[in-house]
Order: structure tokens, then sequence, then C-alpha cells
């Protein structure tokens, strides 16, 4: 195994001071190394994949909170929808309500993050402003529809670049766009509270530009095997 344990202890000190959370990403990691940091007491992980995701949920403890942080497809919802706790990828109203509708089944309300585009790489996902306005527009305008999904904040990836005051411009930008709907959409709502960004090469960054949540995979686990994916 090549998961790092002081690792995961010396990001969880890094997170204390801004009282933020470690989402330890572990895609394509087998059962074994997510029950080591299991019993190390990380109790968040996050997956890409959703069979994935299904057939880990059913062999590690109840009390793990899963989050599902890669590009969603609204066919696959209905996988996970009896018990993954956070969607990150949030990127389309159609995405939203099939959430609500899948975790109507299960008389669940499943927290939803709002992915926002804002790395200079065309290939990533996520809203642009505009597309950000209309979805949160037409959900402040038929909240009846949305009763089994909680928007609890917003997320998003910075370039894959070197360029630190690149990545920290990014952030900064969604940061302060965060502040901008809460305060629109989610002033008496407490819930709207989560900034998902940071991954294992800018989490530094991203936490000093207001991070409350952070992904780390290889960090912790070594890098990743994609054979088969």
């Amino acid at each position: 195994m090549a998961i790092n344990i002081t690792a995961h202890k010396a990001v969880l000190s890094q997170l204390a001071p801004y009282n933020a959370r470690l989402v330890a990403v572990s895609k394509t990691k087998p059962v074994e190394d997510i029950k080591a940091f299991y019993e190390a007491g990380q109790r968040i992980f996050g997956e890409n994949y959703v069979q994935e995701l299904v057939e880990k949920q059913a062999q590690l403890p109840a009390d793990i909170e899963w989050h599902f942080i890669g590009h969603l497809q609204s066919n696959k919802v209905k996988y996970m929808a009896p018990f993954v706790h956070t969607i990150h990828a949030v990127d389309t109203l159609k995405l939203l309500q099939e959430i609500s509708k899948q975790a109507a089944k299960h008389q669940r309300t499943i927290n939803c993050l709002l992915q926002v585009h804002i790395a200079a790489e065309e290939t990533k996902f996520g809203m642009d402003r505009q597309e950000l306005q209309q979805l949160l527009e037409y959900w402040a305008a038929n909240a009846p529809q949305f009763s089994h999904v909680r928007i609890a904040g917003m997320m998003g990836m910075a370039t894959n670049t070197t360029n630190e005051t690149q990545i920290r411009e990014e952030f900064h930008q969604l940061h302060q766009l965060f502040g901008s709907v809460k305060s629109t959409f989610f002033n008496n709502h407490d819930y709207f509270r989560e900034l998902s960004i940071g991954m294992s090469a800018d989490y530094t960054i991203a936490l000093e530009e207001g991070s409350t949540m952070v992904r780390i995979g290889s960090l912790l686990f070594g890098e990743r095997n994609y054979n088969g994916k």
C-alpha cells in the first residue's frame, strides 16, 4: 500500500486553523486503503465513478460520509441516491432536478455544490456566471421542485498550472462570487456555507482563499491507477 498516514495527520493540522474539512479522494483505490484511513479517524471520502462508489459503499462502514466529486450524468444519480451525502459537481439545472427526484424516492435530502468554471482549460466542467445566475433564479422561483436537495455551497477547480498567482486569483474570484451568491440567494440559509476548492497541489492556496473543504487524493493514497477505467 502506498498510503501516507503521516501526510493525513499533517493535512488535518493545516486545515484546523481554517475550520476546513478533508475529503479523502479514494477513486481507483482499494477498500483496504480506505479502511486504513478510516481507522485513522477519516470519515469523509470522495469518489469520481458511480459504479465504484456503489461497490465500495456496500463494503465499508455505514458511518462514512460519501461525497461524489466527479462529473455526473443524470441517469446515474439513482444508483447512489440511497446513501450519498454530498454531490460536488452540480453543473446543470437538469442534474439538480434529477438529484431531488431520486432523493425523494428514499425520503432523503442530498447536499449539492454548484460547480463554477474558473480554470483556463476549456476541458474542465462547470457553469459560467450567467448559467449559475439562471439556475439560481429558477431554483428560487420553484422551491417545491427542489425539496430534497440542499444547495450547500459551491465548488471549483483551478487551472492545472505551476503559476501560483493564477491559481490564487481563480480561487479568489470564486470566493468573491460565493459571497455574492450567499448574500443574494441564501442570506437566511445557514446551510449555504461550503466552498469546495483545493486539491493535493494547491490546497494551501485554497485555504488562504476561503476553502471550507479540500479534496485530496494522491498526497494521501499515492498515484492513481486508472487501469480499466
